[in-house]
């Protein structure tokens, strides 16, 4: 059963609705985004690149900033080290052509999934050793690597650290130190002591900002040095195509799109529809995207498991060479790869899926907090998907485990209220890695603490029953003769929605369901046409839990009511939960009524 929860947060509705010529619904959408200050109203509705803030801010970047340059002017060689995530590719592409840009001597390492795992290790800093490396940067990782890092030193090997993850810490007495590791500048807004003023960012966002100074820097040496305007035009365009893969970054990194990640994201999908990367308009074309079209649902759904898919049942060396593709037949052969990879990959993950459910059911585990499930036979890199298709079903912390090449690897994927990061913490004993944040972590651990795990993180586990009660949000209780084409329109200027930015909920109560027609191929989906309070009619549409609304009705009204309302001959009473927004068919827009939720 769900809790359908009407936020209720307080502000000057009107007064909003005057000063930014909105509605008053936009109004309360807005303050439910928890927006307060009209200055913020003002950075969502109209803010642009220049709102965002300056790399200066982030701690270290001085420091970054200064040991690459010195690098660069010793002829030394720098090795970018990336992760295996649309973040960390993305991130290893933004320093490593911004690099070569620069005229640094630069290459790439991605760690491959199962030899090295997530982020440095000492195979790689020995590896940066024996091929003469002089500085490492790292992106979307490191932070974690105090060891791998004081290796890299000892080995007369400099390392910058760009990272967005949290910080590993002890707890001593009632006070928390954060643990950073020995390099020469650790950039992660994360740390407590940096006073970034938006601490949700990724490892693309941050990798963009370092390049940023150091590209602000190199202009303002080229001015003084009188250099020619077709530098600096080269070095806007290089950053416009840095913006695409900070959009891309940010949104397959489930990053929330608010403050200055909306902003990444807006501006990065603009020039995304006209893309720069030849990579990436490969890709579009292989899965019959039109560019123009393109929104942030195709990002994380389709471009983004693509890429992720190589470092997952290849190396993700292979996504890195599509975004560095320099001509359409060397892109489009990429793409196809990664396309069959991923519709493989979506094959093995519905068979895991299955497997984590027969698990579950077999060790009676529905009721426990902390869901813990090991499937030895699971390819590794699947276990985060799988985990987050579960924590969907049970909405509880979820974490799948597999048999790795030594010893087990595993996922997790947690809900609001589970910190899983800091709950990983609390038993780090158990691991001999392990890394992430509030709502996503990985682990390596041996095999004989998987069930000391599971009861451990139980035990530890503060969360009560009502905090796995799947709780919808409702922007606004609006009748349906409210939601017209005008408040469509106006909902558009949301956009981008997705984490921390969902599309907003309404709701209407009791409404008459009249009649019902299947849709699609598969006949899954369904149009109903509904009566309202007032005595007017209107037309939603279902496009998912048909079968749940069935059975709802089924209960409430009797076995005969599914097939009544097929005929056209119902009049059943149901309460419903509604997006707004259009449809768009054979050229021809028209506003949709979409059902979310009912009962």
């Amino acid at each position: 059963m769900e809790k359908w929860m009407v936020a209720a947060k307080k502000a000057d509705f009107e007064k909003w609705a005057r000063e930014f010529q909105i509605s008053p619904v936009l109004a309360r959408i807005l303050r439910n985004r928890n927006l307060t200050e009209e200055s913020q109203i003002q950075k969502f509705l109209q803010g642009t690149l220049k709102d965002c803030y300056s790399p200066w801010e982030l701690r270290d970047m001085d420091r970054a900033v200064a040991a690459i340059r010195l690098a660069i002017e010793k002829r030394q060689k720098i090795r970018v080290i990336g992760d295996y995530d649309v973040d960390g590719i993305c991130s290893a592409y933004i320093l490593t052509k911004g690099l070569c840009f620069l005229g640094a001597d630069t290459d790439t390492a991605i760690p491959h999934r199962i030899h090295d795992g997530y982020g440095l290790n000492e195979h790689l800093i020995e590896l940066a050793a024996r091929d003469g490396i002089g500085l490492i940067v790292t992106c979307d990782n490191g932070i974690a690597a105090a060891q791998q890092i004081a290796l890299a030193d000892s080995l007369g090997i400099g390392v910058v650290v760009t990272d967005h993850h949290e910080v590993p810490f002890v707890t001593e007495g009632e006070t928390r130190r954060e643990i950073l590791p020995p390099a020469l500048a650790v950039v992660d807004p994360k740390r407590g002591d940096c006073g970034y003023p938006f601490k949700g960012i990724c490892g693309g966002v941050v990798a963009y900002k370092l390049m940023e100074a150091l590209l602000d820097g190199a202009g303002r040496s080229e001015e003084k040095s009188g250099a020619g305007e077709d530098k600096t035009n080269s070095r806007e365009a290089l950053m416009e195509e840095f913006l695409e893969l900070t959009a891309l970054a940010t949104v397959c990194d489930v990053m929330e799109l608010v403050d200055e990640n909306r902003i990444f994201v807006k501006e990065g999908m603009k020039r995304l529809k006209n893309s720069r990367n030849i990579g990436l308009r490969a890709l579009m074309e292989v899965n019959s995207l039109e560019p123009e079209k393109l929104s942030v649902h195709h990002l994380g759904f389709v471009l983004g498991p693509c890429l992720n898919a190589t470092g997952r049942l290849d190396t993700a060396k292979r996504a890195l060479e599509l975004l560095q593709s320099k001509g359409k037949t060397e892109a489009m052969s990429a793409a196809r790869e990664l396309k069959e990879l991923n519709d493989s990959r979506k094959n093995f993950t519905r068979q895991g899926v299955e497997q984590a459910e027969q698990y579950i059911a077999e060790h009676h585990m529905e009721q426990e907090k902390v869901l813990v499930i090991y499937l030895p036979e699971v390819h590794e890199s699947l276990a985060g998907i799988i985990a987050g298709r579960v924590r969907e079903r049970y909405n509880r912390p979820t974490f799948v485990l597999t048999r790795g090449e030594e010893g087990v690897k595993g996922s997790g994927r947690s809900v609001e209220n589970y910190h899983m990061y800091e709950a990983l913490t609390q038993v780090k004993e158990l691991f001999t890695r392990y890394g992430g944040h509030k709502l996503a972590a990985g682990l390596s651990m041996a095999e004989e603490n998987v069930e000391c795990l599971r009861r451990r993180l139980n035990e530890n586990c503060s969360l009560q029953e009502d905090d796995f009660i799947p709780i919808v949000h409702i922007d606004v209780p609006l009748p349906l003769q409210y939601a017209d084409e005008g408040l469509a329109r106006e909902l558009e200027r949301l956009e981008p929605f997705g984490m921390g930015n969902p599309r907003p909920l309404f709701a209407q109560k009791n409404l008459r369901f009249l009649a019902a027609s299947r849709m699609g191929a598969a006949g899954n989906c369904a149009r109903f046409r509904v009566k309202t309070p007032v005595g007017s009619t209107e037309s939603l549409v279902l496009f998912s839990k048909l079968e749940e609304f069935e059975k709802a009705l089924e209960e409430k009204y009797g076995e005969e009511s599914v097939e009544r309302l097929y005929a056209g001959e119902g009049d059943y009473e149901m309460s419903v939960v509604y997006r707004l927004g259009f449809n768009v068919y054979r050229g021809r827009m028209e506003k949709q009524l979409i059902i979310q939720n009912f009962r």
